[in-house]
């Protein structure tokens, strides 16, 4: 089912660059809350239509670039073979092989390297300690 199957020692090297990227799509995760909430509030001032059209506009193109820039963040997650699950808290899986059945490494944000793993049909409570 998956194109690369990853060994722990494989996906713990490649923990540092999935750390970078994380942080980076939660760096633009918070700006983009930031800005919609500014985007409300120039919708909602009393200005008159045409500054509260510009601004207004220039809010959603910053918007639309950030949603660009957390794409891209998100592709070079994609391009390692790894899957992310959730940016906040950051949660990435690694498809893996035990025992000829497939699996998913579960690494979280905080921790140190890959400590866990889950069938594939699991969700997150279903994350089990490696032996």
């Amino acid at each position: 089912m998956a194109e690369i199957y990853f060994s722990v020692k494989e996906a713990n090297g490649l923990i540092p660059t999935i750390k970078k990227e994380l942080a980076e799509l939660q760096k633009l995760q918070k700006l983009s809350q930031y800005k919609f909430s500014q985007l409300n509030k120039v919708k909602d001032r009393n200005q008159p239509d045409k500054v509260k059209r510009d601004s207004a506009f220039t809010l959603e193109c910053e918007l639309d670039f950030i949603e660009i820039v957390a794409h891209l963040h998100v592709l070079n997650i994609r391009a390692t073979g790894a899957h992310l699950k959730g940016i906040d808290p950051g949660l990435v899986y690694f498809p893996s092989k035990m025992n000829g059945e497939e699996v998913f490494l579960s690494w979280k944000q905080g921790e140190e390297e890959i400590s866990h793993y889950q069938l594939e049909h699991e969700g997150t409570t279903g994350r089990k300690l490696l032996e």
